[in-house]
């Protein structure tokens, strides 16, 4: 093993110039660092990340848990993350929590076992987890994403869902609809929540009575959209548009209308929250709600990145959200 010693022999200057380059404790001249640079390249020296945490308390990495690494929205988001932890000398591990609360306390004590040094969760359900709870009370750098925990006081990063609900109902509202059925996330979670009132909102300003018998709950994924989309179709009354509030529901919601024969927008018009790449390729292409998954990816780096250099504070971001008329 190539030590630092030997780095700083071949590069002509001391080892505490090595280590300064290595963790940026201290400023190095460019031209120092760039020579620096080349010699640990040239030599093939591996920073020894154990002895490093042990000495600086940091290990420059950050654990991001969320819901479904598969889906297109937290794909994205992580990506926002690891560039703008990238740009500043981070790196990341990610966790997929399934909504599986006991999954999330497994990976979140995992990350806090493997020191590092903060965490953005998208907690399941409503965030009441014990784990949850405790990475509150032991004041571990934390930022929210996409979701937020009930009554912990934490940086967060989230899209405008009410706003971006509200609008695209008004959208359908104009088009003439007065059933609306709406397919929800799960129960509990901020982001259903906040959808709903965004719903309701609209409703209530276009006095059209709302009917508990239009609201439907799926989850997150492609399959959950099915079953709340037969419910809908199974009433006496059924709706003449939906509002699906998550991508991967909106293709279940799709494809239940497509076997069961039924048209759209011709029998029923559909609008998503959550922009889908392959919206305007679908014939009508599809209206949808479209967040910027990236932007809260990278701003919730820059919120933790803050704390974890000593900025105190707990802020909670809002990023704007847009809607796409199509056809």
């Amino acid at each position: 093993m190539v030590t630092i010693r030997e780095v700083a022999k071949r590069a002509g200057v001391s080892v505490a110039t090595v280590s300064h380059v290595i963790n940026g404790t201290r400023q190095v001249s460019p031209e120092t660092a760039a020579r620096v640079r080349r010699v640990m390249t040239e030599l093939d020296y591996q920073i020894n990340a154990v002895a490093q945490s042990l000495r600086t308390r940091a290990t420059r990495v950050i654990g991001v848990v969320v819901s479904d690494i598969t889906n297109p929205f937290f794909a994205v988001l992580v990506r926002g993350a690891e560039d703008a932890a990238h740009d500043e000398g981070y790196s990341l591990v990610v966790c997929n929590s399934d909504e599986d609360p006991a999954k999330e306390d497994l990976y979140v004590r995992t990350l806090r076992r493997r020191r590092t040094d903060g965490l953005l969760i998208a907690p399941t359900m409503d965030g009441s987890s014990p784990v949850i709870q405790e990475l509150a009370h032991q004041k571990i750098p934390l930022v929210f994403i996409d979701r937020k925990a009930r009554e912990v006081q934490a940086d967060a990063v989230l899209s405008d869902n009410i706003s971006g609900a509200y609008e695209a109902t008004k959208y359908l509202i104009r088009r003439g609809h007065t059933r609306i059925g709406i397919v929800l996330g799960i129960p509990g979670a901020t982001t259903t929540e906040e959808r709903y009132m965004g719903y309701r909102r609209a409703l209530d300003e276009s006095g059209i009575a709302p009917s508990a018998k239009l609201v439907v709950h799926g989850g997150y994924r492609m399959e959950k959209g099915s079953r709340p989309t037969q419910e809908l179709l199974a009433l006496d009354c059924p709706p003449t548009a939906i509002f699906s509030t998550n991508n991967l529901m909106t293709v279940g919601v799709l494809r239940e209308l497509a076997r069961s024969g039924i048209g759209v927008p011709k029998e029923v018009e559909v609008v998503s929250f959550d922009d889908l790449e392959w919206a305007e390729l679908l014939s009508p292409p599809i209206t949808t709600v479209a967040q910027d998954p990236y932007g809260i990816g990278h701003k919730a780096v820059e919120l933790l990145l803050k704390r974890l250099h000593g900025e105190s504070g707990c802020e909670e971001v809002r990023v704007p959200v847009a809607l796409r008329i199509r056809s």
